[in-house]
């Protein structure tokens, strides 16, 4: 009965340990990231290849107290739907451009929680930039018209978001703007943790 006892003892403090080491090893992640010939950025925290590159390593409990907000969720859905454009991508570009500020203005004159520009007010169907319905279904709008323009290339379609479309078709690629390839990055990073992270969507 003491032997036994002991034996007890000794595989719950196992266990317990390996429950805890496991857990301090599943509470970060390292992320790694490439992208292909057609120009799609592919992340993973499993490289199954050298092509892959260390991108970031991120503690998700962390992660969720400082990119969670379901505040907007209901029109960046409606936006998502109508417009055929990933929910959790949304999110991230909203987080990047105005840290889901609806007031939010640029010193290059970009409104709203999508940061729009006026000159584009009108193409987008806004006439009150600081309406977050408004700002949010423009915004997606105008984000699924680059994704269409540049084939899919998500990168490619962020960076014209930021740096403008005729750029990007001048390059060829994200422009050699360091502005403009810290915003792709902080997007992608971004959409990787809402997909995977937050619960936000999985496309």
């Amino acid at each position: 009965m003491f032997i036994s006892c002991i034996k007890y003892f000794f595989i719950t403090i196992f266990c317990t340990t390996l429950f805890i080491f496991t857990g301090v090893l599943c509470s970060h992640a390292d992320i790694y990231t490439y992208i292909d010939s057609d120009g799609v950025l592919h992340f993973t925290n499993v490289p199954i290849s050298s092509n892959y590159k260390f991108y970031l390593s991120e503690n998700p409990s962390k992660v969720s107290n400082k990119y969670s907000t379901s505040k907007y969720d209901h029109f960046i859905s409606e936006a998502s739907i109508k417009h055929g454009v990933s929910f959790p991508l949304l999110k991230a570009l909203i987080k990047v451009e105005s840290d889901f500020n609806p007031k939010a203005v640029s010193k290059a004159g970009a409104m709203g929680l999508m940061q729009i520009m006026p000159e584009n007010f009108e193409s987008l169907k806004i006439t009150n930039p600081f309406n977050p319905r408004e700002n949010i279904l423009g915004g997606t709008l105008y984000l699924k018209q680059l994704m269409t323009r540049f084939e899919g290339k998500l990168p490619l379609a962020l960076a014209a978001y930021n740096a403008g479309p005729n750029r990007v078709a001048h390059y060829k690629k994200i422009p050699p703007i360091k502005e403009t390839e810290n915003y792709v990055k902080k997007i992608m990073k971004s959409y990787y943790l809402y997909k995977n992270y937050l619960g936000t969507g999985t496309k």
